[in-house]
């Protein structure tokens, strides 16, 4: 099933798939969009970043999940101005 995933998708997400199968994992982060396409279509529940930071603001784990985004972002991860918004907003 691996060797199948690689022929579109890295190597990373195809191992992550299949292991969120082999676990029933009630859920797997990915945020590259074949990725989280190929999970879907496969019946994995999936969420990315930006869900998590949602998640842990509901939570109260975080006060300010759109000023996290912003640190990660300064760390070299590409977030969109319309995540980031998301964020502010939730």
């Amino acid at each position: 099933m691996v060797q199948a995933l690689t022929l579109t998708l890295g190597q990373g997400e195809a191992e992550a798939i299949v292991l969120a199968q082999e676990c029933r994992a009630d859920l797997i982060l990915l945020d590259e969009k074949l990725g989280r396409a190929a999970a879907e279509h496969l019946g994995l529940r999936v969420t990315g970043l930006i869900g998590v930071l949602i998640e842990a603001k509901r939570r109260g784990f975080v006060d300010d999940a759109a000023a996290l985004a912003e640190l990660i972002r300064s760390r070299g991860v590409w977030l969109a101005d319309s995540l980031i918004e998301l964020l502010r907003k939730a």
